[in-house]
C-alpha cells in the first residue's frame, strides 16, 4: 500500500513538472514597439502640468510685507478663539495660526504697505483689547492681471 501510495504521488509531481512549451514565435522587426494606448492619457497629462503649473505660480506668490500679530498664548483654546474672532469681524483677511513652543501665535493679513497694517491695527484694538502689534513677514501676494493663466 506505501508503494502504491509513493509511486502515485511520485508519477503526479513528475506531471507537474512535464509541461509542454504550446507558444507560437512570432517574427516581429525587433527595432520597433507597437505601444496601444488610451487617447484620455494625452489630456490627463496635459491637465497635470497646467496643475503643476498652477501649484508652482502660487507657491511663488510670496513678498515681503506686513501681518497683524494678534495673539500670542499657550493655550490652545484662546489661540482658535482669536483666530474665530479675525474670520467673524474681518472675514476679507486670512488669518494664519500656528504653534511655536510653547506658544500658539494668530497673525491675521497679508499688507503690502504699513498703512494699510495701521489702518486694520486700529480696528483690530476694539476686539482685541491687549493689543495688536504689526510685524514684518512673508505675505502671499494676490496674482495680477498679467498673471492669470488661461485654463486648457
Amino acid at each position: 500500500m506505501k508503494f502504491i501510495f509513493t509511486f502515485l504521488i511520485l508519477v503526479v509531481t513528475i506531471n507537474c513538472f512535464a509541461q509542454k512549451d504550446t507558444a507560437t514565435i512570432v517574427r516581429i522587426d525587433t527595432n520597433s514597439v507597437v505601444v496601444h494606448k488610451d487617447p484620455r492619457l494625452d489630456l490627463l497629462v496635459k491637465k497635470q502640468a497646467y496643475i503643476n503649473e498652477v501649484t508652482s505660480k502660487d507657491s511663488r506668490r510670496t513678498d515681503k510685507g506686513f501681518r497683524l500679530m494678534i495673539i500670542s498664548t499657550n493655550n490652545r483654546d484662546e489661540a482658535y478663539a482669536a483666530k474665530t474672532r479675525v474670520y467673524t469681524y474681518f472675514p476679507e483677511l486670512k488669518a494664519y495660526m500656528w504653534y511655536q513652543s510653547p506658544y500658539f501665535r494668530v497673525k491675521a493679513g497679508n499688507f503690502k504697505d504699513r498703512k494699510d497694517a495701521e489702518a486694520y491695527q486700529r480696528r483690530f484694538n476694539t476686539y482685541f483689547p491687549k493689543g495688536v502689534f504689526i510685524m514684518k513677514d512673508i505675505i502671499e501676494v494676490k496674482a495680477g492681471k498679467g498673471d492669470e493663466s488661461i485654463n486648457p
